[in-house]
């Protein structure tokens, strides 16, 4: 759900320091274009319903091929999401739309606005009829998936719309005035956008999109989850890679992590890890999990929910340097969710989970997720689907070999294999399911081939089928 993509995002924020814009790109020239009319035509109509702030380009190229070293993504901010050699397409004429949400916070400082709730909405020239909307993954902004996702499904043709999640960063935390507050802000901008964004295709195209997906990663995965729950009546479907899932009694990050940071620390051993989730064969990852992800992941969201436990970690900010950022809390080496205050759980009851999707949905995990381990996470939130009698609404993909970040691949390229590939099979077979009533191939684990190429194809057929859920 998370900071399997928040932390690379803080790193590489803290070490290149905060990235100056250069100027805006000028606009292309006018040329003919199919599905959507004129290059960049209806772009005067525009008008993003609800936004405080919008400001519309017209590009050449809408993919991160065209807008690497323009305001209009930002690569420092997708590092660690993908595999070095990742292919992606390019050439996507159409119109950008950037801007913010009324909100008091002023995390995200991207194009220097110092404002959250911030959005990007892409409206290619060639349209299919559709639109995809996700959220940032971990504490990133709104540009983080731009490779892994937008570039692909605007070359589809479809219209895509990503969202900050109203908060974002070391210390989004902050944000709001109880516990829980800042998280469920992120499932009220995402439904804002998505409202939105519907509004502006139509604007631009003439008509509502015909088919409308949520999808994303990690705490993108959580928001297509909670999506499909609570708001059926607006997407035809998702794909979820990595969600985290948050549930009242648990399991969660709140009842995971702490015992990672217990091993940081010296007081808990390999056998505890194993014990709530973590699998066997994911070792070779933890020393770099231990560094960059697992005490921060467990001090900042203990902190959103459950704030009074230790007041004095993180204090007012999580840190200002890499090692301050990084660093566990102590107390967290103990913190046993089960036994906290019912205000705590009435906090993560807010933003948590039923398993009660309305629309199709497809979720990936990767076997040897270091971050939120699949058995305590999509294995079980596949259980809350069958207990909630949706279970033909899903399908549910384990991807051997794969881990949180793609990125680790190229670090490990004997052990991992990115899930890009597979997410983007998964999303082929969702729109295959919605548009055309092709049932997508049943629940598995997909193999990891001995050879080819790992990083840019992936077969959801080339596994054996998994266990009953």
């Amino acid at each position: 759900m998370h900071l399997t993509r928040g932390v690379p995002c803080v790193i590489a924020a803290l070490v290149a320091a905060t990235l100056t814009a250069p100027a805006p790109a000028p606009a292309a020239a006018a040329g003919p274009a199919d599905g959507g009319g004129e290059h960049c035509a209806r772009q005067e109509r525009v008008r993003v319903p609800g936004a405080a702030l919008q400001r519309s380009t017209c590009l050449p190229d809408l993919t991160t091929t065209g807008l690497a070293g323009t305001p209009y993504t930002d690569l420092a901010d997708q590092a660690g999401l993908t595999a070095s050699a990742t292919r992606t397409p390019s050439g996507v004429p159409g119109v950008q739309v950037d801007g913010y949400f009324p909100d008091t916070s002023r995390f995200n400082a991207t194009h220097g606005w110092r404002h959250d709730a911030q959005f990007v909405i892409r409206l290619p020239d060639r349209w299919n009829g559709g639109l995809v909307v996700t959220g940032a993954p971990g504490t990133r902004r709104q540009y983080a998936t731009d490779k892994a996702i937008s570039d692909r499904v605007l070359a589809q043709g479809y219209a895509y719309a990503a969202t900050d999640k109203g908060n974002n960063g070391a210390d989004f935390h902050r944000d709001g005035r109880r516990p829980g507050d800042a998280v469920a802000e992120w499932n009220r901008r995402t439904t804002e956008l998505t409202r939105a964004a519907r509004r502006v295709v139509a604007q631009r195209y003439g008509h509502a999109p015909r088919r409308t997906y949520i999808t994303g990663i990690s705490n993108g995965g959580y928001l297509t989850r909670w999506q499909l729950e609570n708001h059926p009546e607006l997407y035809d479907g998702g794909v979820d890679w990595e969600g985290a899932l948050w549930t009242v009694r648990g399991p969660s990050l709140l009842t995971s992590l702490p015992v990672t940071v217990a091993r940081t620390l010296g007081s808990a051993g390999d056998e505890d890890l194993y014990a709530v989730g973590f699998a066997r064969g994911s070792e070779f990852l933890w020393p770099y999990h231990e560094k960059t992800y697992w005490g921060l992941t467990q001090k900042i969201y203990r902190a959103e929910f459950d704030p009074a436990y230790d007041p004095g970690c993180p204090g007012p900010s999580a840190g200002t340097t890499p090692g301050q950022i990084l660093a566990p809390c102590p107390a967290d080496a103990r913190y046993d969710y089960a036994s906290r205050p019912a205000s705590v759980h009435r906090a993560v009851a807010r933003v948590s989970l039923t398993g009660r999707i309305g629309k199709p949905l497809i979720t990936l995990h990767g076997d040897l997720d270091a971050l939120l381990p699949k058995a305590a996470d999509s294995d079980e939130y596949a259980r809350m689907i069958d207990r909630s009698g949706r279970g033909l609404l899903h399908r549910y993909y384990t991807i051997r070999g794969g881990t949180h970040v793609d990125g680790l691949y190229d670090t490990h390229p004997d052990r991992l294999r990115p899930i890009l590939p597979c997410y983007r099979s998964a999303f082929d077979a969702l729109t295959g399911w919605v548009e055309r009533g092709t049932p997508p191939p049943a629940d598995r684990t997909v193999a990891r081939p001995a050879d080819g190429d790992l990083v840019d194809t992936c077969d959801l057929d080339a596994g054996a089928l998994a266990e009953p859920r």
